[in-house]
């Protein structure tokens, strides 16, 4: 198949995107497929496919992209288009668009809004989940509605108080901006002072705040493949917390997979994954981050719509651990994929 595998973007999460898209494209040209990496951005030449059916250097068009990186924050600020130059051209004429962007414009639904009326087919949760799943306050109010057990959390504007006692909490709390990712914009704060200067940290990033309580224990994520949930994976962050630094570097953590839970633990988190999954709408992936404090209480966090596929990435090594390699894992997503629009 044609596949153009998408990425990069204009998000704060542009580079982390690249490394999602190259592995993604690697591995699908290693199954067959003529797949050929596109920064959403940056555009590409209109004959990519049959340029890349041919003779294709992956590795050069992946370091064309990054190099481009530093031209984006200026172009961002002047240009109107957030699709670059024969994009939509190209993913028309592909037989599917694998979503490799993640955070703003990527995430949050407007592509696969604009995919949808142009026609275009693309891996993973449409635009009204991904709207939801890129909202982390819209996506509390979607878990409360529907029994998916989480942190007790408000969200505030610009200009809203910031007074705790005024929303009936204390700290310590967890503070994000909505519509950040890979824990972009997220801090925590155990004081007074801390909090406040998380808000002002926070702002940076977005106009909507989500102050979470601070749950305390173990950290797990949880694929939802197909409404099927992986094997478990605990993170655990050699130091620090799974912030954006430990999220990538290599080394950084010693995730656990299958994770070290009782059999009664396990299919209880699966099952709260499979239910925020559900509750969201996300199809045919999608990856679910659930704490347990000391007690075993289970909370869920977040869905992330288009998961990360980087060399440190979480779905991939769940799906090894029930024996599927990364190719494999990526062919069928978009085997999946495909079968949404049968």
């Amino acid at each position: 198949m044609n596949i153009v595998v998408l990425c990069a973007g204009t998000s704060t999460e542009r580079e982390v995107s690249v490394k999602s898209g190259y592995n993604v494209c690697e591995a699908l040209r290693t199954k067959g497929h003529n797949a050929i990496i596109v920064d959403v951005f940056k555009g590409t030449e209109i004959d990519a496919f049959e340029k890349a059916a041919n003779d294709y250097d992956l590795e050069k068009e992946r370091d064309l992209i990054s190099d481009f990186s530093a031209k984006v924050p200026e172009l961002v600020k002047t240009r109107r288009e957030f699709f670059g130059e024969n994009v939509l051209e190209v993913c028309k004429n592909a037989d599917i668009v694998f979503m490799a962007l993640h955070g703003e414009n990527g995430e949050n639904g407007k592509c696969q809004a604009a995919f949808d009326l142009f026609g275009i087919k693309y891996t993973g949760s449409g635009y009204l989940a991904s709207a939801i799943g890129m909202d982390k306050g819209l996506t509390k109010q979607v878990f409360k509605s529907q029994n998916v057990p989480t942190a007790k959390s408000i969200w505030i504007y610009r200009g809203d108080s910031i007074n705790l006692a005024d929303y009936s909490m204390q700290v310590p709390v967890v503070v994000k901006a909505c519509n950040g990712g890979s824990s972009v914009g997220v801090v925590i704060a155990k004081t007074e002072e801390e909090y406040k200067a998380a808000i002002e940290e926070c702002y940076k990033y977005d106009d909507k705040l989500l102050i979470e309580e601070y749950i305390e224990g173990r950290e797990f994520s949880v694929g939802v493949v197909n409404n099927k949930a992986l094997p478990i994976v605990e993170i655990i962050v050699n130091s620090g917390w799974y912030d954006y630094k430990n999220k990538y570097l290599p080394g950084a953590t010693s995730d656990e997979c299958p994770a070290n839970l009782t059999e009664e633990q396990t299919l209880k988190m699966q099952k709260i994954a499979e239910e925020a999954s559900a509750a969201i709408g996300c199809s045919p992936y999608v990856r679910v981050d659930i704490m347990m404090d000391k007690d075993d209480n289970m909370y869920c966090l977040e869905v992330n719509t288009l998961p990360g596929m980087t060399a440190t990435s979480l779905i991939p090594q769940e799906a090894q651990a029930i024996g599927m390699d990364f190719p494999t894992l990526c062919d069928y997503l978009v085997k999946l994929s495909l079968e949404k629009y049968n």
